[in-house]
């Protein structure tokens, strides 16, 4: 079954609850301790907490209107390394939060829409947009007083988060997740230019290796507890500005963020599939490997974070600012050197996480975390829906006692239905109760689940998909019940029946092998309506409707029994073509409104066909 919507999977959840449970005393504990020995850890402490605060604002509010954004960019980024770097760059900047990109990453992966090596290329990227925010505060909040700025925003941002319009709750998130930002800074600043005045945080400095491993160990720890590697640089920066902390060791603290900032991409993948975890782990690796080069190398990065600053005019003494430097310095140094490496982590993580084997079907695209974007989500449902359809188009060739091959290829299957009759000895209700049945219920309880958090222009192609997986299943049930009769009469000695049940699984072969070519053909190439003379053919070539059946029946070419069976498999066929050409309109029709709708427009309905054949009789 599908994860539940809180997020995780079962054990993994279990442990990060343990985690959580285990970290939420010693944090108050601190906490407390803090209060207790200086009124000044108050207002480092609120200024924290407002930032964070702001951070969880900035974060709705792009999850809110940005969303469409975003994918659509992605469209764009899909076929090159440098493009999803670019992709992963712009997005963080904008966003000012790389957890979110990585979280985006994870969806789009696991939906489908990017391949392993693009959704790297987007966490590579989201590593150096993301140091943007340490120059912001180095080069502005610190020499600003944001506080100034921040009232104006939370008055307006509050205001517009009160109304129902999504795009002006959007703005009024980002507004009052801003002004949280802009305001926790300026807390944090005040508070720890008070500790001058008491006691000074820069005496337990810590030199040398031990001290660059000490720091490296509380960046991580930091940003495991705020869930935001943001977050910690802020702090840290604030910390410099007032010399509560040397450069030294602050250096270490961004180092030790880097590392701890994957935890959030990889709480964010224990929803996802295989792919999200491979790509979390891919996040994870850059970023250990990244700061395992910036701690041994670090006297050498120091001095070119000198000789860089010195170029663009940054005082000798302007620690805050050479810090962002450095943030940024070795992010790209480990861009510079994991580029070439990719092809290599791609196979890598191939092997450390596989794709699951498993009897029964499971699904490859669908998974919580793209409950926040709503095109994403569609997109995923589309693509399990073709995975259905891929399982179901098994079972109806081998219902058919047909080969998939065969059904694919351009072999005249009349001609080879006539003159093949070997049998195909298949257990298909197992077939079909582990490939087709299991995902199909899966598919339904997220489909369930995901109408209740789409927007209403999105539910509606929700509802036609739900629609394309019943009539999947239903072919699939119809051709079911023919396998019975096809066994024993594609292999009659009366020639007539023979001709006739060959006849009905030709015809619905022909069909499968029109939506295979469909579904292999590009999107602007596909012409939908062509299969609308499926269902023509198959009101007007009916051995019922003709007179066929009747003539067999009273020329005793037939058995009683033979024609009952056959008008019920008949029947069955019949439903089954109708069936997957709607299915197949479904999946790989127009996308767009305006091309949808002309496209519904042309589409036969049973009404229109039964209407084609009367005006027929009535002109014989």
């Amino acid at each position: 079954m599908l994860p539940d919507p809180a997020g995780a999977l079962p054990q993994s959840k279990k442990g990060l609850t343990m985690l959580r449970r285990l970290l939420l005393p010693i944090i108050f504990a601190i906490l407390a301790y803090g209060f207790w020995i200086s009124p000044n850890v108050k207002e480092v402490a609120a200024g924290i907490a407002i930032f964070l605060f702001g951070m969880l604002f900035l974060e709705e509010g792009f999850r809110t209107f940005a969303g469409g954004f975003l994918e659509r960019f992605l469209k764009r980024t899909m076929d090159g390394m440098w493009k999803s770097i670019a992709f992963g760059i712009v997005s963080s900047a904008i966003t000012q939060s790389s957890s979110l990109v990585s979280i985006v990453a994870i969806s789009f992966l696991s939906a489908g829409l990017i391949w392993l090596s693009s959704g790297i290329g987007i966490i590579l990227g989201a590593n150096i947009g993301t140091t943007t925010g340490a120059w912001l505060v180095a080069g502005l909040g610190l020499k600003v007083n944001l506080a100034a700025y921040a009232m104006p925003m939370l008055a307006f941002g509050i205001v517009l988060v009160l109304q129902k319009s999504s795009k002006l709750k959007g703005i009024g998130y980002v507004l009052s997740g801003l002004g949280f930002l802009f305001l926790g800074i300026h807390y944090m600043k005040e508070g720890f230019e008070a500790f001058r005045e008491t006691v000074s945080l820069a005496e337990y400095a810590i030199s040398g290796f031990g001290g660059l491993v000490t720091y490296v160990l509380i960046g991580m720890a930091a940003t495991v507890v705020m869930q935001s590697s943001h977050a910690t640089l802020v702090l840290i920066i604030t910390a410099l500005a007032a010399s509560q902390v040397t450069y030294e060791n602050a250096l270490a603290v961004a180092i030790g963020s880097n590392i701890g900032t994957t935890i959030t991409a990889i709480i964010g993948s224990m929803s996802a599939n295989y792919q999200g975890k491979q790509l979390a782990a891919a996040h994870f690796i850059f970023n250990v490997v990244t700061s395992a080069i910036a701690i041994v190398f670090i006297s050498q990065l120091i001095w070119i974070v000198d000789d860089i600053a010195n170029f663009i005019g940054i005082a000798a003494d302007d620690y805050t600012m050479k810090l962002a430097v450095f943030h940024t310095t070795f992010n790209v140094i480990g861009l510079v050197v994991m580029i070439p490496l990719v092809p290599r982590l791609v196979k890598l993580l191939h092997v450390m996480i596989p794709r699951p084997r498993t009897e029964f079907s499971k699904p490859r695209y669908i998974n919580v975390s793209a409950f926040d974007f709503p095109e994403t989500l569609l997109e995923a449902v589309r693509k399990e829906t073709i995975h259905l359809y891929d399982n179901a188009f098994a079972v109806m060739a081998h219902g058919l006692n047909l080969h998939r091959s065969i059904i694919i290829s351009n072999i005249d299957l009349e001609e080879y239905v006539t003159s093949n009759r070997e049998l195909m000895e298949l257990d298909i209700d197992r077939i079909y109760q582990n490939k087709v049945k299991t995902l199909y219920a899966d598919i339904l309880e997220f489909i369930s689940t995901a109408q209740t958090q789409l927007p209403p222009d999105h539910a509606t192609r929700l509802f036609e998909l739900r629609a394309a997986c019943i009539g999947i299943v239903s072919s699939v049930k119809g051709i079911k019940h023919l396998r019975k009769n096809i066994m024993i009469y594609t292999r009659s000695d009366n020639e007539d029946i023979r001709h006739e049940y060959n006849k009905l699984r030709s015809r619905v072969a022909r069909v499968m092998r029109e939506i295979n070519h469909l579904k292999r053909s590009k999107e602007e190439d596909r012409d939908i309506l062509t299969l609308d003379e499926f269902k023509v053919e198959s009101e007007k070539n009916s051995i019922i409707a003709t007179g066929e059946l009747d003539t067999l029946i009273r020329e005793q070419r037939i058995t009683a029994a033979m024609a009952t069976s056959l008008m019920n498999d008949l029947g069955y066929a019949h439903s089954a073509i109708w069936q997957l050409t709607d299915v197949a309109k479904a999946l790989f029709g127009a996308k767009d409104a305006h091309s949808k709708s002309a496209e519904d427009m042309v589409t036969l309905t049973k009404d229109g066909v039964d209407e084609m054949r009367q005006n027929k009789e009535t002109d014989t």
